[in-house]
């Protein structure tokens, strides 16, 4: 908190009072720091305002990253989940690629075809 420093002495009638006359009766609280008390209990509220406020970015914070990590898992999942269907999808191909080859071969071959066994493509 900033130190004030006031620009100017007080006035001789204020500094020759006695010091029972310069306090609050109330509260105790010299009349000549009762601004400089108030401006304070204001400071004090508004950064009670602003920690409630950054506890609850905390807390924001940690759903979010709760939040990230299981994205991140699912992510990663699909990722495998992906692959498996992209190496299903070339076996596929690859057994079908098999299939006409073989198909053609038989059909340039006529002769063969009868010495030759099929081969076993399991689907």
């Amino acid at each position: 908190m900033d130190h004030h420093i006031p620009m100017h002495a007080l006035p001789e009638e204020i500094q020759k009072m006695l010091p029972e006359e310069k306090v609050c009766k109330y509260c105790g609280v010299s009349y000549l720091i009762l601004h400089e008390f108030k401006a304070m209990e204001e400071k004090v509220k508004a950064m009670e305002k602003e920690m409630k406020f950054y506890q609850g970015s905390v807390d924001r914070e940690k759903r979010l990253q709760e939040k990230l990590h299981s994205l991140s898992q699912e992510l990663e999942q699909y990722k495998i989940d992906n692959k498996s269907k992209t190496e299903s999808k070339i076996y596929f191909r690859l057994i079908l690629r098999l299939e006409v080859e073989h198909c053609q071969l038989k059909e340039r071959m006529p002769d063969l075809q009868h010495s030759v066994t099929e081969p076993y493509i399991g689907l």
